[in-house]
């Protein structure tokens, strides 16, 4: 092992020691950037068929626990609250907000929480989880993909993944006839951990 190590030049062996501790470094905790906001919900719903609505919720939060060596053990949790939804027309807003579809009075916040997580690629993987939304909980799988990973400028450690799925309306006891076009809504998330 001396001999071995006396050959291995001090740069080589330096790197060698940097690699395998950065290859630990993924696995982990990691709370939503809500303070940065480096973090997004958006949505996307056809009006009428003749066009896409795009909105969003200001406020949410949650964390991600990664199981670098086995990355099915790894969670997922978030907490949307409803009353944020923002699609940039204040009377949208209301209306959105009311009992004809988040009535957030009376569901003030909706949730996800993983229960399984299938790796299908070597940066993708499909995230399935109860989603809580208007009262109704149903399961939900999310297609999600790693963004990238590492250190960043104040000391800490990232990581940021996306994910989309569609979800049905009526699903969640959203009833609201918006027309055929309008049955279902796009989800997509976008968020940065800053490793705990």
């Amino acid at each position: 092992m001396l001999t071995l190590l006396k050959k291995t030049t001090v740069p080589a062996l330096a790197l060698l020691l940097s690699s395998m501790a950065f290859a630990d470094q993924p696995g982990g905790t990691y709370q939503f950037d809500k303070k940065g906001a480096h973090q997004f919900v958006t949505f996307k719903i056809s009006h009428l068929g003749y066009s896409w609505l795009y909105g969003r919720f200001n406020d949410f939060n949650g964390t991600f626990t990664v199981d670098a060596e086995n990355p099915e053990n790894s969670q997922v949790t978030a907490t949307i609250q409803t009353a944020s939804v923002d699609s940039n027309h204040a009377e949208r807003d209301k209306h959105l907000r009311s009992d004809d579809f988040l009535d957030v009075s009376e569901y003030p916040t909706a949730t996800f929480k993983s229960t399984k997580i299938e790796k299908t690629g070597e940066k993708t993987a499909k995230i399935t989880g109860d989603f809580t939304l208007h009262g109704v909980t149903k399961p939900v799988t999310l297609d999600a993909k790693l963004i990238g990973y590492g250190d960043d400028p104040w000391g800490g450690y990232r990581m940021g993944l996306e994910a989309s799925t569609t979800l049905t309306l009526s699903d969640f006891g959203i009833t609201k006839d918006l027309g055929p076009a309008s049955e279902t809504v796009e989800i997509i998330i976008s968020v940065e951990g800053i490793k705990q």
